[in-house]
This record gives C-alpha cells, sequence and structure tokens, in this order.
C-alpha cells in the first residue's frame, strides 16, 4: 500500500461519522442500532471491560441484555486511521464520570458489501498514566 491510500480524507471522514454514530448509540443504549454496526458473522470479536463475545450471536445477546449506562463519558484523543478504501481503525480514550479509571477502546472497520461493519472491537479500564 502506497501512501496516497492511507488517510484519504473521504474515508476518513466517513469512519469519523460512524465512530460518533455509534457513541451517540452507545449513550442511548441503542441496542439495535449498535448491533447493526456490527459485521454479524461468527468470525466477529468483542473484548469488554468485564466480558468478551465471540461471534455476532454473543454480541446481539450482550447488547439486548446491556442496561442503560448511568453515567456519561468524555471522549478524548480521537485517532482514525483508514488503509485504503475499505479498511479503517479508530481508537479513543475516554473519562467516565462514575470512576477514576481511564477507558480505552479500539475498533477495526471494514466495508463489506458497502456497507462499513466493525469486525473487531476492544474496551479496557486502567488507572490513568502517572
Amino acid at each position: 500500500m502506497n501512501d496516497a491510500e492511507l488517510d484519504r480524507p473521504t474515508v476518513i471522514a466517513e469512519l469519523t461519522r460512524l465512530f460518533h454514530d455509534y457513541e451517540r448509540a452507545l449513550m442511548a443504549n441503542d441496542a439495535a442500532a449498535l448491533i447493526g454496526f456490527f459485521w454479524h458473522d461468527a468470525r466477529l470479536t468483542r473484548y469488554g471491560i468485564a466480558e468478551r463475545q465471540l461471534g455476532i450471536a454473543e454480541m446481539i445477546a450482550f447488547r439486548r441484555s446491556t442496561p442503560a449506562p448511568d453515567f456519561t463519558r468524555r471522549l478524548e484523543n480521537l485517532r482514525i486511521s483508514a488503509f485504503g478504501e475499505d479498511c479503517g481503525v479508530a481508537q479513543v480514550e475516554f473519562v467516565r464520570s462514575d470512576t477514576a479509571l481511564r477507558g480505552y477502546q479500539s475498533q477495526t472497520w471494514v466495508r463489506l458489501g458497502g456497507q462499513w461493519k466493525i469486525v473487531a472491537a476492544h474496551v479496557s479500564m486502567i488507572p490513568p498514566p502517572a
């Protein structure tokens, strides 16, 4: 891949919009919207703060059973990288109103059948750096 294929502005704009759409759905606990962002495949992987989902069936069950958040989140240091027209990564740090821990989230997005889907995701929370 050459440098001209990296971080194309149109792809960055698409992924940035999708990332913020996902964040709004997350904070609204819109399970249907959240499920729709993910790749509907048994190979989907999501590692959460205290759980993991291997495959879309586990993701659907998790999202449908997750209560609405009782906290707010502030996003910091959002980084979105694009690799050609059909692959990108979103990474962000977050601060929640209910804990002193710092959160880290990553999403790997791939355009499949003309639609962007999250194919892998990771969320963790650890003490903030000194």
